[in-house]
């Protein structure tokens, strides 16, 4: 992985300012960099704690959920990493969104309950009944798999985990609607998707696509 992903960062909390490495300053309401009028200041802070910044200190917290996709037959591995990724997510303050169901997604909502964060399913299903138990809000679409483009569509950034048709068909649409997609512990690699060898690295990645960064 490429030494971009653990980029420094500093962050002058006293002024809401976030520093790159470069020197420039984020507007966290534009979401953009801009050339900063003096020197970088700050403690140096790594992406997560940055967007962790973003989230709950900066004012200008994003609303769009990441969304963490994969196979409800899912191994041990596979689920252990969801977990991860979506209790890393709802430490750094943003929603999680997935299909609701079992495996990877059970694994990723029960991560994010964990730590107080907020994990949506959006179910193919119209029974609301049928969302795994640590989802805090369950959307029942009755679309069937159409739902994988309005997860595609809808989230920030995808965390693919493992593979399956249904993983695939949202791995592809991700990338046709110009998201960024991370691969983990088997999720298919097609062009423009990152791999990630850890779920820390997934989630470092996830917080460089919520800073505006490649």
């Amino acid at each position: 992985m490429a030494a971009a992903t653990n980029a420094i960062f500093r962050l002058e909390r006293a002024q809401g300012a976030l520093f790159d490495a470069h020197g420039r300053r984020f507007d966290a309401a534009a979401r953009t960099w801009r050339a900063a009028d003096g020197a970088a200041a700050g403690a140096p802070v790594d992406a997560l704690e940055a967007a962790r910044w973003l989230q709950r200190e900066s004012g200008h917290a994003l609303r769009v959920p990441v969304g963490v996709i994969g196979p409800r037959d899912a191994s041990a591995a596979q689920r252990a990493a969801a977990e991860a990724v979506g209790h890393g997510l709802a430490t750094i303050g943003i929603a999680l969104l997935c299909g609701g169901r079992q495996g990877v997604m059970e694994a990723a909502c029960k991560g994010a309950s964990a730590a107080g964060g907020i994990a949506i399913g959006l179910l193919p299903e119209a029974d609301p009944a049928l969302a795994n138990p640590y989802a805090s809000v369950a959307i029942a679409t009755g679309i069937g798999e159409a739902r994988n483009a309005l997860i595609a569509r809808a989230s920030l950034c995808l965390v693919a985990i493992g593979d399956s048709f249904g993983t695939l068909s949202e791995v592809a649409l991700g990338r046709q609607f110009g998201k960024l997609v991370v691969a983990l512990e088997g999720a298919a690699q097609i062009d423009g998707v990152r791999r990630a060898a850890s779920a820390r690295e997934a989630l470092e990645l996830t917080a460089r696509c919520m800073l505006a960064l490649p």
